[in-house]
């Protein structure tokens, strides 16, 4: 019996002025034939992924890469092959993108997707596109007064985690809701970690599991409208939150960190180890700052969370 072939691919996600995605559809006689994807193909061996994306976007579209970055690299199990993905989102490049292999493509809004027959492989890199780089934690003993006046200062765009862990849940709730508006009106997206049903009573953005948390449930908590993130610390603990249909997670310590004065880090060898080719954007925590987030996204980091570096002193 044969064994299941291990296929390297590098797509490229090209991103036009008005912040839409080219997606292209397989034409006649590939495999999977009609279905949509983001243009792409087979790393050749001697090739780096972004020496193949290059080849790749110029022989499907005519286009010459000029500048993209790491966005998300994950493995999907079809049953006749296996496909270890890396993607990039491509920034700029040069030429007009045309069909040089009889395949229709179309510019779309990252949201305005769901009438085309996509791959398996498009929804978590959708999912990487949707969310921002930045994952806010709040200080764990701020005030209401100390976050209002430090939303401003805030990556607009960002989550934001509320965690308050000295507070009861009627404190923590009636915290959330009086929150809400400003943050809303700052850009950002609260996200909650207590009981998941305070998502919908308040109207928040999404729900934070700890890796406690997490055991407890055998499934999504919370809508399929709302961002749903998990802590991890392990590959074990990676696997648990995508099993529970989990939209991002949280890996880290990476460095030794303000709160835990001592405890030395994974490192960014531990965090690649850990994260592996898990099909989810994983967050990079512990000891970062804005100044990390290119490294991070290298190291097949969504982003940086982090709690001071983003709040002012």
């Amino acid at each position: 019996m044969s064994a299941v072939p291990l296929i390297p691919v590098a797509c490229g996600v090209l991103i036009d002025g008005e912040g839409r995605l080219l997606i292209a559809q397989r034409p006649a006689g590939k495999i999977a034939a009609g279905k949509w994807e983001f243009p792409g193909g087979k790393i050749e061996p001697g090739e780096t992924a972004l020496e193949a994306l290059c080849r790749e976007l110029h022989e499907e579209l005519g286009v010459t890469l000029r500048r993209a970055r790491p966005l998300l690299r994950f493995r999907h199990d079809y049953r006749d092959r296996h496909v270890v993905l890396d993607t990039w989102c491509v920034e700029t490049w040069d030429g007009a993108p045309a069909p040089r292999e009889q395949q229709a493509f179309a510019w779309r809004a990252v949201d305005d997707v769901a009438d085309l027959d996509l791959l398996p492989t498009v929804t978590p890199i959708l999912k990487a596109l949707r969310l921002p780089p930045q994952y806010v934690f709040t200080p764990p003993d701020a005030t209401l007064f100390e976050l209002l006046t430090g939303l401003p200062s805030l990556p607009r765009g960002a989550l934001l985690r509320l965690r308050q862990p000295a507070l009861d849940e009627r404190d923590y709730g009636a915290l959330a809701r009086s929150l809400l508006p400003a943050v809303r009106a700052a850009g950002l997206r609260l996200i909650v970690d207590r009981d998941p049903g305070l998502v919908a009573a308040i109207g928040a953005d999404g729900w934070h599991a700890t890796s406690v948390a997490l055991k407890r449930y055998g499934g999504r908590p919370i809508a399929a409208d709302r961002w749903f993130g998990a802590s991890v610390h392990s590959a074990e603990e990676l696997r648990a939150a995508q099993y529970v249909d989990a939209d991002f997670a949280v890996l880290g310590p990476v460095f030794e960190t303000a709160t835990h004065p001592g405890a030395p880090g994974i490192g960014w060898a531990g965090f690649v180890a850990r994260r592996g080719e898990a099909a989810l954007p994983v967050y990079a925590l512990g000891g970062l700052g804005s100044g990390d987030l290119a490294d991070a996204q290298r190291h097949g980091a969504q982003g940086i969370a982090a709690i001071s570096a983003f709040w002012p002193r």
